[in-house]
């Protein structure tokens, strides 16, 4: 494949000079992208180019896949909606040259001092730089999509009190027989008044008693007597949160939409109809960010929606639905309610919104974790599903560092990440979206290598579009380190790790190019019995959102928990369904049909409550010859409308089908025993995932255990031919293996923190893949370096020889404040000019380094393991000269040192990993540059 920034940039001049005679902007655009490409090809001569060359093997690869799909996106905060052409033109050039495919737009809160500069929200003057926008990525062969509001989550003016987000409100009051109650009913805390509307009372007799006292009132007021016995009498409110925009920008604010209303939805995109009926063409997808609406469990017509989907009206049951006691009618009634919420934010929100977005020519990108409901069907309902990271994960990586007093620990847990790729699959949904990164570390101390295990994690588990978490919009005018987000590690050139990002991004590409072609390949759906957490007693919560910071109260401990992640530590490859999913399975051909893949079996975890018609389903699918393998069968329907009579349904189907239906003791063995064999290299440490192209197999295989894995493994395919490829370093070639007793053993080597992708083929005209091992001899480069600071601030320290390698911070008051690039250069001798192959390898590189030999560039090293590949030694003398850039932590503490005070932002301001005041004051040096030894190892034929 050629280069991509040739493909890409040519590519991008060429669509755009068919359009030149449209826009003058246009042209403007295109011209500067030229100019952009031009540079970057003259600095590619002497060095890297900041667009990195991204190539991959190429046969039976889709070619269809768009090149700015491929490459990571990022959400590009704009803070205040202070924006200009001149300064968006200049971001989104910078944009391209590293690589970047596209932007989301995600306005929010203002900066201080800024506020003449601020363009309030689809103004006349937004939208048009916001076209000004989408016509400059165009001219870059980039795209753009919107967050289709300010902040989060949707509100706006537009959003009266009637339609905003609701809450259940209930008073009670206990009257004893005989006693009359008279007076008005309003909410008895000042804090439920807000838009408060009765929508029932009823009166709850100790006797058993009910009666509906609604129709008694009159204007708020009621009368009546506990004539037969005591009663409590509860008056149901239609209350409203009061929850309004959380980080609007200027013209966003207001109060937050329900949404579990379809009127309170028109209303929120009437705003939007207006306003992108001219404007906003081309955007790519509108986006919806993670379900933080807070405390709304009710909507006005909540209880007629209710007795529609349960079946029975609700009001004579409400004593259940408010008991705080674990018994199984109020588990029942709350089950019920919760399905429900459910339903509603499907049915009325989401699903809607989805069908707008394609009516005005979008797609549509969601993110579902923290909704009230089932995660897999809010997930389908968007075109682009998206999960998110937040903190940081543990690995065992050799030399990764992960310091405590930088993290928040992380949320990425394997099963919860796959509940947004299983929902794209079994929907036929071609790209997974992730929110990367976010609070991965304190602010200005996310180095490059610490990104790269948490994205291969989003990119295992099923994702394939990453959106980093962000950009921050930031005028050539706010002084360093300019306007920042407070949870965003920042990507953009106020971040030296900028400086070497474009090599994070190709990886991210390369990876991207492979996991986007073809299809999903896991064999096996796993149901997930969301009805089991619905009738938990949920320490007697009545509402519940299903969050991915409080995985501990529905997910972990779980038996479907449980059972998704033995399954993964087996080696065999799953995707979640659900019962609104199993209503649609078909069977044919031996396989199980989703609207998306294929399927060989599915699996049921040992749920106590099922829906019956799922139930049905299954056995239907059972009796055609499906492989439906029970750990357990269900022992009850959920929910209370006609629930004996359902269980006797259900009971009965389990005696009519004994022969057919049995609980298997391992699930593992029951698969195998039908033929569906795990894939056992998991057994090395080893992660994969895996997809399929048109019956060839792709493999993307990550080590992030502590050492090397080397030997000959095998895969679950038989192929004559298996094409390697590392996606770090672009090498690529046919691989040592064999077929033996259905599988396929293949020779690898991964070292410690390094991936691999496995491509299958009958046929390939690639050369062999290079197999090399290290001698048992090295030579550490103990010369003298040199190291002169070149690019930086707050200034630039004097240069230096150094006999050892230390931290550079160690040289002075200047250096210890010093963040930016450092070239180092030293001689050294050819230790034996018969040797073709050398390894150099860095002890600690802090953080990212660029490296020539004998003045031609050989690599950018920037996660673990330092080290590459040398093949170009020249007998004698060589010079080798490295460029190593640290973070911006050293600076931001001079800042602050000096008393210089850069958190002007509104709102939240600028906080630290734990939402504390940020002091960089506390901080000790970063250290900076190369550490310990540099050593030079022969490598020979393996």
């Amino acid at each position: 494949m050629v280069m991509f920034v040739n493909d890409v940039i040519l590519g991008a001049m060429e669509f755009s000079l068919k359009r030149i005679k449209k826009s003058v902007s246009n042209c403007c655009c295109l011209l500067l992208c030229a100019t952009a490409v031009l540079h970057a090809q003259n600095q590619h001569k002497n060095g890297p180019s900041n667009a990195q060359e991204s190539r991959v093997f190429t046969e039976n690869i889709d070619s269809k896949i768009p090149a700015n799909t491929t490459k990571p996106w990022t959400r590009w905060w704009w803070m205040g909606s202070a924006i200009d052409e001149q300064n968006i033109k200049a971001s989104m050039i910078s944009f391209s040259k590293v690589g970047l495919g596209g932007v989301e737009i995600t306005p929010i809160y203002g900066v201080e001092g800024e506020d003449a500069n601020n363009v309030p929200f689809l103004s006349e003057q937004w939208l048009a730089l916001l076209d000004f926008t989408i016509k400059t990525a165009d001219s870059l062969g980039m795209q753009v999509d919107m967050n289709l509001g300010t902040g989060w989550p949707y509100g706006g003016p537009q959003i009266d009190l009637k339609h905003a987000a609701t809450r259940l409100v209930v008073d009670s009051v206990q009257l004893n027989k005989g006693q009359r109650f008279t007076g008005n009913l309003t909410p008895q805390n000042v804090k439920d008044t807000l838009g408060a509307k009765i929508a029932a009372v009823m009166a709850f007799g100790k006797d058993g008693s009910v009666v509906d006292l609604t129709s008694n009132l009159q204007n708020n007021s009621l009368k009546w007597k506990a004539k037969k016995t005591d009663y409590t009498l509860y008056t149901v409110f239609t209350g409203k949160t009061g929850q309004k925009v959380k980080r609007a920008a200027p013209g966003g604010e207001g109060y937050t939409v329900d949404h579990y209303s379809n009127k309170a939805f028109e209303q929120y995109t009437t705003r939007f109809n207006v306003a992108l009926k001219n404007n906003g063409k081309g955007l790519r997808a509108i986006f919806n960010d993670s379900y933080e609406v807070y405390g709304t469990d009710f909507t006005p017509d909540f209880f007629e929606q209710f007795e529609r989907l349960r079946g029975y009206d609700l009001k004579p049951h409400l004593q259940e639905l408010f008991a705080t006691s674990d018994t199984e009618m109020a588990n029942r009634i709350k089950s019920d309610y919760r399905e429900t919420l459910s339903d509603l934010l499907l049915t009325e929100f989401d699903e809607p919104w989805t069908e707008w977005a394609n009516q005005h020519g979008y797609k549509s990108r969601l993110q579902a974790h923290g909704s009230p409901g089932n995660l897999i069907d809010f997930y389908a309902a968007a075109d682009i599903p998206e999960c998110e990271t937040f903190g940081s994960m543990p690995y065992d990586i050799s030399g990764f560092r992960r310091e405590k007093e930088d993290i928040r620990e992380g949320d990425a847990d394997p099963v919860m990440l796959k509940f947004s790729s299983s929902a794209a699959h079994i929907a036929g949904k071609p790209l997974v979206s992730s929110e990367t990164f976010t609070w991965l570390r304190d602010h200005f101390k996310t180095s490059l290598s610490q990104t790269k295990p948490e994205a291969e994690d989003l990119l295992l588990n099923g994702v394939n579009h990453i959106f980093l978490h962000g950009s921050t919009y930031s005028p050539k005018r706010a002084v360093w380190p300019g306007w920042k987000f407070y949870a965003s590690v920042n990507f953009n050139e106020n971040n030296t790790i900028w400086e070497d990002a474009p090599a994070l991004f190709s990886y991210i590409e390369n990876c991207q190019i492979l996991l986007q072609s073809g299809k999903p390949d896991n064999e096996i759906l796993l149901y997930w019995p969301i009805h089991d957490v619905w009738d938990d007693y949920l320490k007697g919560q009545r509402f519940f959102q299903f969050k991915i910071h409080s995985l501990d109260e529905w997910l972990h401990g779980t038996k479907f928990y449980g059972l998704a992640t033995d399954l993964a530590q087996q080696g065999y490859a799953t995707d979640f369904i659900s019962d609104r999913f199993i209503e649609d399975l078909s069977y044919e051909n031996g396989l199980l049909q989703t609207q998306g893949v294929v399927y060989k079996s599915l699996v049921v975890p040992d749920a106590d409550k099922m829906p019956l018609a799922t139930f049905k389903k299954l056995v239907e699918l059972k009796k055609q010859g499906a492989q439906i393998i029970f750990q357990g069968l269900p022992e009850s329907v959920p929910g209370f409308a006609d629930y004996q009579e359902k269980n006797n349904t259900l009971s009965q189907l389990k005696t009519e089908n004994t022969s057919l239906l049995h609980a298997e003791n391992s699930i593992g063995k029951a698969l195998r025993d039908k033929g569906l064999y795990p894939e056992t290299i998991v057994e090395t440490g080893l992660k994969f995932i895996r997809r399929d192209i048109n019956g060839e197999k792709i493999y993307y295989l990550v080590n992030h255990t502590a050492n090397a894995i080397s030997g000959t493994f095998p895969i679950q395919t038989e192929a004559e031919k298996v094409l390697l490829y590392d996606p770090l370093t672009q090498k690529e070639g046919v691989g040592i293996s064999e077929i033996q007793n259905g599988t396929t053993l293949v020779k690898l080597h991964i070292p410690s923190g390094g991936s691999l992708f496995l491509k299958t083929a009958q046929s390939s005209s690639k050369e062999s893949w290079q197999y090399l091992k290290e001698s048992e001899t090295s030579q550490v480069l103990n010369d003298e370096w040199k190291i002169d600071f070149i690019k930086g601030g707050p200034s630039l320290p004097e240069s230096a020889t150094l006999n050892e390698l230390n931290s550079w911070t160690e040289l002075g008051e200047d250096a210890s404040y010093f963040s930016g690039t450092a070239r180092y250069e030293t001689t050294f001798e050819n230790p034996d000019a018969t040797i073709e192959n050398w390894k150099l390898r860095f002890n600690e590189v802090r953080e990212s380094a660029k490296i020539w030999l004998n003045d031609v560039y050989v690599g950018t090293l920037w996660a673990n393991p330092f080290e590459l590949e040398l093949s170009n030694l020249k007998s004698g003398k060589n010079t080798l000269r490295v460029e190593v850039t640290n973070l911006p932590a050293n600076r931001i503490r001079a800042k602050e040192l000096r008393g210089e005070e850069w958190k002007i932002f509104k709102e939240i301001n600028m906080v630290n990993k734990d939402y504390q005041k940020f002091d960089a004051t506390i901080w000790s040096p970063t250290p900076s540059g190369l550490l310990g030894e540099v050593s030079l190892i022969p490598l020979i034929k393996n």
